[in-house]
């Protein structure tokens, strides 16, 4: 058994290194080599998120469509969550471009952001149209971006000086798992904010129409009372 202290690296990538030198070493028959410790159990439980974020999107999905009422908008709305985390992606890039525990945990909680704020918006502006008489349009549209503005303009501000400390104080000791949580968030909510206000509301405007059906016609037969 061989002990390593990593120091300057993440683990991640240092057992990536190790691994594939020991793929060119011949051990004696009845021999293998395999790398234990922090790192395997850290790659382990990237496994099972990644498969919770997988699930997580499946019930994000099922749950728009039962808001919505419209598997189309559903589907438009759900194909929108990827450029909501662009900018977590971006922002891991910034921070050093390593996948940790930490940063999944962000991109699942930008994921859950995202689906909030824009199952909101949307129904907002059904009900505009359906309860409120609004007529489907423009003016539509700009009157529920104006009224959903300041909700989640206050919730991302809140949430990004929440966050601000724990990316200032960087990935010193104990901030493992938070920092780049933290960094994730704040560049995931920079791009689900611009989706929600201006991407949600021209996407409804192209997509969200709906003609109401037309009432069947009332035959009256010869000679019966109109």
């Amino acid at each position: 058994e061989v002990g390593v202290a990593v120091r300057g690296r993440n683990l991640g990538p240092v057992a990536a290194d190790i691994e594939g030198a020991l793929e060119g070493v011949e051990l004696p028959f009845e021999f293998h080599a395999e790398v234990l410790g922090a790192s395997t159990e850290q790659q382990a439980g990237q496994q099972r998120l990644i498969g919770v974020v997988v699930a997580a999107a499946i019930a994000a999905f099922l749950l728009m469509q039962a808001a919505y009422r419209s598997w189309r908008l559903a589907f438009i709305t759900f194909l929108t969550l990827p450029m909501a985390l662009a900018g977590g992606v971006l922002a891991a890039l910034l921070g050093g471009g390593v996948l940790s525990l930490g940063s999944l945990f962000g991109f699942l909680a930008v994921l859950a952001v995202a689906v909030r704020n824009g199952m909101v918006t949307t129904t907002h502006l059904q009900h505009l149209e359906q309860a409120e008489g609004e007529t489907f349009g423009p003016e539509l549209v700009l009157r529920g971006a104006r009224e959903r503005m300041a909700p989640i303009l206050m919730t991302a501000l809140a949430t990004g000086l929440a966050l601000l400390p724990l990316v200032i104080g960087g990935s010193r000791a104990g901030n493992e798992i938070v920092h780049p949580m933290a960094v994730v968030i704040l560049g995931g909510l920079v791009t689900s904010t611009l989706l929600n206000l201006f991407i949600i509301p021209i996407l409804y405007l192209r997509f969200g129409y709906s003609p109401a059906p037309e009432k069947p016609p009332v035959l009256v037969e010869e000679g019966a009372p109109a």
